[in-house]
């Protein structure tokens, strides 16, 4: 079945040299050149051991979306081979797909629960583009690369141009670098547009999801531009306030598996627990992205409508019926 099948290296084992260098090059930028930056020791350590518990996951349980893949491979319709082309196409769809992957992870608590890791920290540096999950095998999200698979993309190939997306994804996490001439601005996902995705602040939530291209946020309706006036703000709405790594990687898993086991629930709304964006509850008690767009307008109407706000005129909240 792996016949003709390329070796193809481990891009993001082979990048981790320069990932150590980079950091450490930062550091002194902060540290000595005066450059914009934050740094806290406890908080990089867990950084770094989220992303070795991340490789060690992913080490342990990979098997069971290449193998879902591969067991896909059968029932393709073509088979494109492994072309230089095919590669830049290939890169160019999972671009595409890790886009909706991140909206999902963003707007479904069953996948938020793995993403939720990689926005705990309340730095922004190079060091946090490693936290990342040890989860991630079991939100069934491989499903995304099955059309890629079934057009003719060989999963060993999807994995490998995957690695590139992982490796330009890490230099745009860090506040040492301000914002880039207008034409890179334009097409490619920047340390600008990806402290936007970070930031907590009411106007970015839930915006510029891209991996490599912006231009999937700006397609889709979800760009929104980085305003000095407005500086971001890093963590998570209600920031977990550790840095025990095991405690990181799992404490929304716990919280949602708690909220769904309420007593007195409907199965619709245990359900809601699960699948519903974050922040939703059954009685309307907790507010999720929406609902705190929405007070940001109310407190500050002449922001409304502005890029990743609501305006004054639109229903600013979902409406709450109880029982549902």
């Amino acid at each position: 079945m792996n016949e003709g099948l390329p070796d193809f290296p481990q891009v993001t084992q082979i990048a981790i040299p320069l990932f150590i260098l980079a950091m450490i090059a930062e550091i002194v930028a902060v540290r000595w050149f005066r450059k914009h930056g934050e740094f806290e020791m406890r908080d990089t350590l867990a950084s770094l051991l989220m992303g070795t518990g991340n490789v060690v996951a992913g080490l342990v349980f990979g098997f069971i979306s290449f193998g879902a893949l591969m067991w896909v491979w059968q029932f393709r319709l073509f088979d494109l081979g492994f072309h230089w082309w095919v590669g830049v196409i290939a890169f160019l769809l999972d671009d595409l797909r890790y886009y909706w992957y991140h909206r999902i992870a963003h707007r479904v608590r069953w996948v938020w629960a793995e993403h939720i890791n990689h926005h705990s920290s309340q730095h922004y540096n190079l060091s946090t583009a490693l936290r990342q999950s040890w989860t991630g095998q079991f939100t069934g999200m491989f499903i995304l690369q099955v059309p890629m698979v079934l057009l003719g993309f060989h999963p060993a190939f999807i994995a490998f141009v995957y690695g590139f997306n992982l490796v330009y994804q890490f230099w745009i996490h860090t506040e040492t670098i301000g914002k880039l001439p207008k034409p890179v601005e334009l097409i490619f996902n920047t340390p600008s547009h990806h402290r936007v995705h970070h930031a907590t602040n009411p106007r970015y939530l839930d915006s510029n999801y891209a991996g490599t291209l912006i231009i999937w946020d700006r397609m889709f309706g979800t760009f929104v531009e980085e305003l000095e006036e407005d500086a971001p703000r890093y963590g998570i709405v209600k920031n977990v306030g550790t840095f025990n790594p095991v405690r990181i990687a799992f404490h929304e898993w716990i919280g949602m598996f708690k909220d769904a086991a309420r007593p007195g629930l409907t199965a619709r709304q245990r359900l809601g627990y699960l699948f519903m964006p974050p922040g939703w509850s059954h009685d309307g008690s907790r507010k999720g992205s929406e609902a705190l767009k929405a007070d940001y307008v109310r407190r500050n109407p002449s922001q409304a409508g502005m890029p990743g706000l609501p305006g004054r005129r639109e229903p600013l909240v979902e409406e709450f019926v109880p029982g549902e």
